[in-house]
């Protein structure tokens, strides 16, 4: 027991290794003041799953135009089990998505069970919906839906003031992801936590497949259709597919969403 709890404490997360293309740059920020700038925000151009244009851009935005926060499932099979990433919704700029994810090096995959063993190191890719979202959508033949989180505008700044610090500080230092403490889901409740957010630990925030239940239970999100309606509202596969390279992927497919739409 002795012998492999030193051989597991010297295991240590790294920057240095032969990333996938699609998580080689970690993202950094640099705020001044309103200003905030971020490197390293994908921006890639997909022709299947795994072939695509790599592209890495830098985007500025104004946190006093931050206006509101979206929140995503995505589902590569039914289940109590998905992946979920938001964007940060600005009056006067496009979208901006954050998706915490593993960083697997080339040829490796996602397995949950490894991912509790130091298996793969943690990165925030930061990047815009016509390739985080499309690429599931169109290439991964994810379901994702959409929601616009009931939060006030300045709950919202917090939040993404939050993420940018994580971000520095991985980019910084890296991390190990871990399905139950450092994952998707969990870090977004632990920093909205930190953003203000008033609740109690609830057992969808592991089982995220149902956390817009969750959101719908507790007022979250808007409450005047039944849950199952609200949830088929909110599916925005076919728009995305429909969309698919289009410059205005972001609006249109919230425009497929009716509690998005003005």
């Amino acid at each position: 027991y002795l012998v492999v709890l030193v051989g597991w404490s010297f295991i240590r997360p790294s920057h240095d290794r032969e990333w996938r293309q699609d998580v080689a740059v970690m993202p950094r920020a640099t705020i001044d003041g309103d200003r905030v700038r971020i490197s390293g925000v994908r921006n890639f151009d997909y022709r299947s799953r795994d072939e695509f244009t790599v592209r890495y851009e830098e985007r500025e935005v104004s946190l006093s135009h931050l206006t509101a926060l979206d929140f995503f499932i995505s589902y590569w099979m039914p289940g109590p089990v998905g992946h979920t990433f938001v964007s940060f919704i600005f009056d006067n700029a496009p979208p901006l998505n954050i998706s915490i994810e593993t960083r697997p090096e080339v040829h490796e995959g996602f397995d949950p069970l490894a991912s509790l063993f130091k298996k793969y190191e943690l990165i925030y890719v930061v990047g815009e919906e016509r390739d985080i979202v499309g690429v599931r959508t169109n290439y991964r033949d994810e379901d994702v839906y959409v929601y616009r989180l009931r939060i006030p505008a300045e709950n919202a700044r917090q939040l993404f003031q939050v993420y940018l610090a994580r971000i520095n500080e991985l980019a910084d230092r890296p991390e190990f992801y871990h399905l139950l403490s450092n994952s998707c889901t969990i870090n977004i409740v632990r920093y909205a936590n930190v953003a203000g957010r008033a609740g109690e630990f609830d057992f969808r925030h592991l089982l995220n497949g149902w956390i817009d239940r969750y959101f719908f239970d507790t007022g979250l999100i808007d409450t005047t259709l039944p849950f199952e309606a609200k949830r088929q509202q909110s599916h925005i596969t076919e728009a995305a597919k429909a969309a698919a390279t289009a410059t205005d992927f972001s609006e249109k497919i919230r425009a497929a969403v009716p509690a998005m739409q003005p």
